[in-house]
């Protein structure tokens, strides 16, 4: 009796969050001799309704352009060169110009370390050279960036000028002594075709006789001025 009372204040056991299995209560038949059996039922499936709650709401991490000042989430610049710049307001013509690495090392004075070594890596895409696609590939850079780096180094526009226009004459200068060597190895080639040795022995080509005294006349070379006299019998 006592068992019955617990079954009947609670039947059925405490369930938890999402679906279970629960005992249904033992069925109890009185016997009639001074006992219960309790007859065990198949377990019930008993399925607790499961509530969804909406996921929280994530904000993006917009960018602001450094031309515009307006929002946006990705642009080629950013992807390629980490310029925080959209692709409305990029400008491959000119302020976002790419330049090959050979270029501006001509043109800003750079060193490959400036490229590779130097703090932050100045970044670069690859394309195929338009010239021979046998050559490799071209390493392009962002102009912007080259010419910060540049400032960097030599701390000024005015700086970088001077150092061009100092290089530049030092170039001349040594294309100077190139030319003027040449041309003194060529006016020497010139010379030694143009002088030889006459070694042909001279034929003396007379002219008319003169008589000096009695009996004795000469001959003058018309050439060498060469005077032969002799005596006539």
């Amino acid at each position: 009796m006592l068992r019955q009372a617990r079954l009947a204040t609670r039947p059925y056991p405490a369930t938890g969050e999402g679906s279970s299995k629960v005992k249904a209560p033992p069925k109890v038949t009185d016997t009639g001799g001074g006992f219960f059996l309790e007859e065990e039922e198949e377990e019930e499936d008993v399925a607790e309704k499961i509530v969804h709650l909406p996921g929280p709401v994530l904000e993006c991490d917009y960018l602001i352009c450094e031309e515009c000042s307006k929002e946006f989430m990705d642009s080629y610049l950013m992807s390629h060169f980490d310029l925080p710049t959209c692709d409305n307001c990029r400008d491959a013509e000119d302020k976002h110009k790419l330049i090959t690495r050979t270029e501006a090392k001509q043109a800003y004075l750079l060193k490959d370390c400036d490229f590779d070594k130097r703090e932050p890596v100045l970044k670069f895409i690859l394309k195929k050279n338009p010239h021979n696609p046998r050559w490799g590939d071209m390493k392009l850079y962002l102009k912007l960036q080259v010419i910060k780096r540049s400032l960097e180094i030599w701390g000024s526009e005015e700086a970088l000028e001077e150092a061009k226009e100092s290089r530049q004459d030092s170039r001349e200068k040594m294309k100077q002594k190139k030319f003027d060597k040449k041309v003194k190895e060529l006016r020497r080639a010139v010379r030694s075709s143009v002088w030889k040795k006459d070694t042909s022995i001279h034929q003396h080509e007379y002219g008319a006789e003169e008589m000096v005294e009695e009996d004795l006349y000469k001959k003058t070379c018309i050439t060498c001025g060469y005077e032969l006299t002799y005596e006539k019998m």
